[in-house]
């Protein structure tokens, strides 16, 4: 009798623990370039993962569509969430690979606290490093959150962030001149009348 209620307690023993946490945008310091088109900073998790200290802490970064069918399980490092598959053949891959160790509680003065997404040029391309924290391809959106792995058992993780748009580039036909409220013709006629002005004022001094 005992053998089947052992079976459905096996489940829960390994299920993975929801963090109340949501990863989020820098706020504090205000950054310059919190998000750019291919980038953005995201505060650092301090202070979330405590009793981990022998997992493995990921940043997952999925399309905002995908989050639903993540899968916990996939492996990182593999082609399942290789970055240079990301987002044609791979909706979500891993990285930024990380220990409790490297988010100490309470955090030390001085110590930087964000983590860029989308920083590694270097990698973008290399098929060897599926972990790359590389450029990203678009706008997006997209929507990130960290999870804790155990060897490859998913022991911890936090909630998705809400989406993250990122900026896009304006096409120099796309700018307008006229959003000061001046035309280009009007700012070329002021232009001559105040070299013509100056003429003038030179000329009467001249002749005083």
């Amino acid at each position: 009798t005992m053998f089947p209620l052992l079976l459905l307690l096996l489940p829960a023993a390994h299920a993975i623990v929801k963090l109340q946490y949501r990863p989020v945008l820098t706020q504090t310091p205000p950054l310059e370039g919190l998000t750019t088109a291919s980038t953005f900073v995201l505060d650092q998790p301090r202070c979330v993962f405590g009793g981990y200290d022998d997992a493995d802490i990921w940043l997952v970064v999925a399309l905002d569509k995908a989050t639903s069918t993540f899968n916990n399980t996939a492996a990182p490092g593999t082609p399942e969430t290789a970055f240079q598959r990301f987002p044609d053949s791979v909706p979500a891959y891993m990285t930024l690979n990380a220990t409790l160790a490297n988010y100490p509680c309470p955090k030390p003065a001085g110590d930087i606290t964000v983590l860029r997404v989308g920083s590694e040029t270097s990698c973008a391309r290399d098929e060897a490093r599926p972990t790359c924290n590389g450029p990203l391809p678009g706008p997006g959106p997209y929507r990130v959150k960290f999870l804790a792995l155990r060897g490859s058992e998913p022991v911890a993780e936090t909630d998705w962030s809400l989406p993250i748009v990122l900026r896009t580039a304006k096409s120099p036909s796309s700018i307008s001149t006229t959003e000061s409220g001046h035309s280009a013709g009007m700012i070329a006629i002021t232009t001559i009348l105040s070299i013509l002005f100056a003429i003038l004022l030179a000329g009467l001094v001249a002749m005083l």
